[in-house]
């Protein structure tokens, strides 16, 4: 599904340049647009969520009490916190 979406923005991204080459600027803002918001979207998406952890996280992580079902996996996660950062730790359980 990821590479779809790389994919649909990356086209996006071109009729965007193609519409500027021509001169035709209306197209070209929606195209590039929502050619850039699935690319750089996709690619944040990826990199802000983190992988379940199989273990406790580090010194300093509470647990709290939110917990909730995986849906990729069907396992249950218990939700950390670190106070001083705000940080958030998924554990699998």
């Amino acid at each position: 599904m990821r590479t779809a979406l790389i994919v649909i923005g990356a086209v996006g991204l071109v009729c965007g340049l193609a519409s500027l080459a021509f001169g035709v600027f209306p197209p070209m803002f929606v195209f590039g647009f929502w050619g850039v918001i699935l690319v750089i979207g996709t690619i944040f998406e990826r990199v802000i969520y983190k992988p379940n952890l199989a273990e406790r996280p580090g010194p300093g992580y509470q647990r709290t009490t939110e917990r909730f079902i995986d849906d990729q996996t069907g396992e249950t996660v218990t939700v950390y916190v670190e106070p001083a950062t705000g940080e958030r730790a998924y554990v699998r359980d």
